[in-house]
């Protein structure tokens, strides 16, 4: 189960004007379950999305990124868990654009206004017959409150849904957004994670909402890791359905900043529920960097103790093995740091302690302080460089033997 993360109730998940959701079960990959969702938006709605840096990105991401780069207005989503679509070569690009051209005819739309997303199984084929023969079930079904149902819908191996939903007052204005997300492993992605849905009613200007994506990205979903694996699939979507009584066309107008905090907000409310629900995982670590000279080089040392095995089993176990610390920081890659200098602290349950300063383990820290600590579901690590004004945050959890387990029976 996730640390301490339950999928909020439907009636918590606000419709969004001007967005319709539908789910129904294609038979994707297994049996019984709802795997394909349709998402369909009002016509004027912008839309920006980031996708993985992965080399061998799946065909999915390749036809999404050539359908925003076009410039057409962006009218639908078509979204299937179970196979991943991806290694799947010149097959794999026909089978998602003909899923595109297949819901392009149900809803009356072009082709290239549709952007489709798959999850699941590398290298192996998409079933498009299967997914096609489920579009018209997934249409009948869409409607403005089915977006819990759309959060179980696109999860694989996650034991929770995931979804967020805010609505705030700006100027008197309401401001709705409600997004949702699926991913629990091969979570190190290098701009968002394995999929991610933002939708707010508010009208916001493509070039406006492209800067807000990226910049969502890097609080979000760019600042977590469970495993160090970055997925083939990583797509982080924005859409802006213009349906509400807020407008923002250049981030000058009143009330840009608490909208885009908002929408920021409840993009790193998901990121973090996928760590929260990491494979396996039992403890949601919090990694803070401060004192770095610049902001590089404070996640080159989250990133060492995030990826360490050995840091990681040693929280599972609730094991104060903090010298497994000092040495993903020593090997982090900064060559001139100055370990006399430097501190690290360890948080959880109301308490803080000083574990280590001057090179060496801080006078006053207690194992036992330490272990009380490492029993808690939540820990924050706290690191001081004391080299310059740059700070990082990273969200991780530890390492299980369920890990192993869920993986190495993932295709089974």
């Amino acid at each position: 189960m996730a640390v301490q993360y339950s999928t909020p109730a439907p009636s918590a998940l606000f419709p969004i004007a001007g967005v319709r959701l539908g789910v129904a079960e294609a038979g994707i990959r297994k049996q019984g379950r709802n795997d394909l969702t349709l998402i369909e938006l009002a016509p004027n709605a912008t839309v920006a999305g980031v996708f993985t840096q992965n080399r061998f990105c799946a065909a999915p991401v390749t036809v999404c990124r050539q359908h925003l780069a076009a410039g057409t207005e962006i009218r639908a989503f078509v979204i299937n868990t179970g196979i991943a679509n991806a290694g799947t070569g010149a097959a794999g690009l026909e089978a998602a654009q003909t899923t595109c051209t297949a819901v392009g005819n149900l809803l009356d739309i072009k082709p290239e206004a549709v952007l489709p997303f798959s999850t699941g199984v590398i290298l192996e084929p998409l079933p498009v017959a299967r997914l096609l023969a489920a579009l018209p079930a997934a249409c009948a079904d869409l409607g403005a409150d089915r977006w819990h149902a759309a959060a179980h819908a696109i999860m694989t191996t996650d034991t929770v849904a995931k979804a967020v939903s805010r609505r705030i007052d700006i100027g008197g204005k309401t401001l709705t957004v409600t997004g949702i997300a699926k991913g629990a492993g091969m979570i190190h992605p290098n701009m968002a994670t394995m999929l991610a849905f933002v939708a707010t009613d508010a009208a916001i200007a493509r070039p406006l909402l492209a800067a807000l994506v990226q910049e969502a990205a890097g609080q979000s979903f760019n600042a977590i890791t469970v495993d160090g694996d970055t997925s083939t699939n990583d797509s982080f979507v924005v859409m802006a359905s213009g349906q509400g009584a807020l407008r923002f066309e250049n981030g000058g107008e009143p009330g840009w900043e608490t909208a885009k905090a908002a929408l920021i907000a409840v993009a790193a409310e998901l990121a973090q529920a996928i760590v929260r629900d990491g494979e396996g995982a039992s403890k949601f670590i919090t990694i803070e960097v401060e004192g770095g000279r610049d902001r590089v080089e404070c996640r080159k040392v989250a990133d060492a103790i995030a990826h360490s095995p050995l840091v990681k089993t040693a929280f599972f176990a609730s094991d104060p093995n903090l010298g497994r610390i000092l040495a993903a920081i020593g090997y982090a890659g900064i060559d001139d740091l100055d370990v006399d200098r430097l501190r690290v602290w360890l948080a959880g349950g109301g308490k803080r302690v000083l574990v280590a300063e001057v090179g060496g383990r801080a006078a006053h820290y207690q194992e036992e302080d330490g272990a009380t600590i490492m029993r808690e579901a939540e820990i924050s690590i706290h690191i001081d460089l004391a080299r310059g004004p740059a700070s990082t945050r990273l969200h991780t959890c530890d390492l299980s033997y369920d890990y192993v387990k869920i993986n190495a029976d993932y295709r089974s």
